[in-house]
């Protein structure tokens, strides 16, 4: 009996250890089918969400440009008298189709920036020097003449460094994108920050018109030694009030000399003739951007984002 009892446990034990096997791969497949199903869920969750991105993001797109096509109208309407001394600026919600939609647009003048082009010219007049004039801009910025000198270098056409080694490499022409600073050695991230609010390339490159009606303290601060920053925000408060229609009207503010009118004659203009754009429009957390440079009727820098 002893060993008719072992024999049936030994026939047994294998049974039992197929049972267990078959119950492990039946929740092996019951476990890879709930993730190929879980996995197939998420995929149309996902699919079906960058679609539904895609398709906001289409009209988000239409919007934009549109309003970038507004701020053209309006630049072209109020005509060259387009003062910005203040930034323009608006936002405003708008229901299109089936999105809630809020637009903001944004309206600069470049010409009350530095343009940096300028340093590829040479001047016949030491005080309408452009590289003296970006030296007064870099230090009112709070940077060393160094900055300056590296800039000038790496743009106009001449072999001779200003410092140290800031002809290697140079490339000695204009710049085509203000991205390009900082492919310049010695310009880091820092200094590009500082200047990026204050110089352009989309200006007029025959003659310099730095707007005084828009240009800030910085810039007005280049244009001539005798401005230095207390009159520079003289200038700033006078015009908000009554903007210069002539660059002669900027002796009517307090402590400007006889001499600083002439002295700005060739440099400085009360208009705007170029103008960044920035166009967004946002809709349920998707956003899309239009930038863009226009200069009369003539788009200058595109970018789309």
């Amino acid at each position: 009996m002893k060993k008719e009892g072992s024999r049936l446990r030994s026939y047994a034990s294998p049974l039992l250890n197929e049972g267990g096997i078959a119950l492990v791969l039946t929740l092996m497949i019951v476990a890879l089918i709930t993730a190929m199903v879980v996995e197939f869920a998420y995929g149309v969750y996902v699919n079906t969400t960058a679609l539904h991105n895609w398709q906001t993001s289409q009209g988000l797109s239409v919007e934009a440009r549109s309003a970038t096509k507004l701020a053209a109208k309006l630049i072209s309407e109020r005509g060259r008298d387009f003062y910005t001394g203040d930034v323009f600026e608006i936002s405003q919600k708008v229901p299109f189709g089936d999105l809630d939609s809020t637009i903001t647009l944004r309206i600069e003048d470049e010409n009350g920036k530095f343009n940096l082009n300028q340093l590829a010219g040479i001047s016949l007049n030491p005080d309408q020097d452009p590289n003296k004039m970006f030296v007064r801009l870099v230090r009112a910025l709070g940077l060393k003449d160094e900055v300056a000198d590296r800039i000038s270098d790496w743009i106009d056409s001449d072999h001779e460094p200003r410092v140290g080694d800031s002809e290697n490499g140079a490339k000695n022409a204009a710049l085509d994108s203000i991205d390009e600073l900082l492919l310049i050695p010695g310009i880091d991230m820092q200094t590009y920050q500082k200047l990026l609010p204050y110089v352009t390339i989309y200006t007029d490159k025959s003659a310099f018109q730095i707007n005084i009606n828009s240009a800030d303290v910085p810039v007005l601060m280049s244009l001539s030694d005798s401005i230095d920053r207390d009159l520079a925000e003289r200038i700033v408060r006078y015009r908000t009030g009554e903007p210069f229609r002539r660059v002669q009207d900027i002796k009517n503010v307090l402590g400007v000399s006889d001499q600083l009118p002439i002295a700005l004659q060739g440099l400085a203009t009360t208009q705007g003739t170029a103008f960044h754009v920035i166009a967004a429009a946002e809709a349920g957390g998707v956003k899309r951007v239009v930038e863009s440079v226009l200069y009369g009727n003539a788009v200058l820098y595109w970018k789309e984002m």
